[in-house]
């Protein structure tokens, strides 16, 4: 396991040099190394308490600035048959503080990156066929008792809609015409919702309707399903008939 040193909030020295070079708010390109060294040395001294081997990796540095700095106090030699000027002692480190500063970019784009996906969540795939439901379809399963407790339920919803002001009309209702209504219904349609059947609330109407449908139940000219338990139950024709 690779323990991760610190001098207060420097990861190392170049992380140190890059931070005392923006602080002064030099050019990387054109460091003034005299200046640079002498805040190094002073930061490096105002610790009292380092860890040895991290105190190393800065006294590395620190010698490396000062030869740099010794390099930079010389006078620069040129020879007669060469009239290039000599590397610039700067060079190398410069390389190494941008190679540096760029890794740091890229290390703060990859933790944004992994901070929006450890906001994504995933699972592996797996059989979900045991939760899945199977389709039954009820044919005389669906008993009265089933069809007058659902008519039950959807009365009482209809009644809480009614608006509390109506004007009564009597009209009678009886099972033929809406057994011939119903027949009507089903033979453009050929499935409609069985709470379809009753677009006027009121007792009459629901209790011709209701009894048509058990009627047509019964003579097979038409069949009640309910595809799965709490589902809607329908009226479906007949084709054979």
């Amino acid at each position: 396991m690779e323990l991760e040193f610190r001098i207060n909030d420097f990861e190392g020295p170049l992380d140190l040099l890059l931070h005392l070079i923006k602080d002064s708010k030099m050019d990387i390109m054109n460091i003034e190394i005299e200046k640079i060294t002498t805040q190094y040395m002073n930061y490096i001294n105002s610790q009292e308490k380092m860890n040895l081997e991290v105190s190393s990796e800065y006294l590395v540095l620190a010698s490396e600035l000062l030869e740099i700095k010794s390099k930079m106090l010389l006078p620069s030699v040129k020879s007669e048959d060469c009239e290039d000027e000599e590397n610039d002692p700067r060079e190398e480190l410069v390389n190494r503080l941008l190679e540096y500063q760029a890794y740091k970019d890229i290390t703060k784009v990859l933790q944004e990156k992994e901070l929006l996906r450890k906001e994504i969540y995933t699972k592996t795939p797996e059989n979900v066929s045991n939760y899945v439901c199977e389709v039954h379809e009820i044919h005389a399963d669906v008993t009265l008792d089933d069809l007058v407790n659902a008519l039950k339920k959807y009365y009482q919803r209809k009644l809480e809609c009614k608006p509390l002001k109506t004007k009564v009309t009597v009209n009678e209702i009886s099972v033929s015409s809406r057994r011939s209504d119903i027949k009507s219904i089903l033979k453009d349609k050929k499935r409609i919702s069985f709470f379809e059947l009753f677009p006027i609330v009121s007792k009459d109407y629901i209790v011709a309707t209701f009894l048509a449908v058990l009627e047509m139940a019964k003579s097979r000219e038409l069949i009640i399903k309910q595809d799965r338990a709490f589902e809607d139950i329908v009226c479906e024709v007949v084709e054979s008939a």
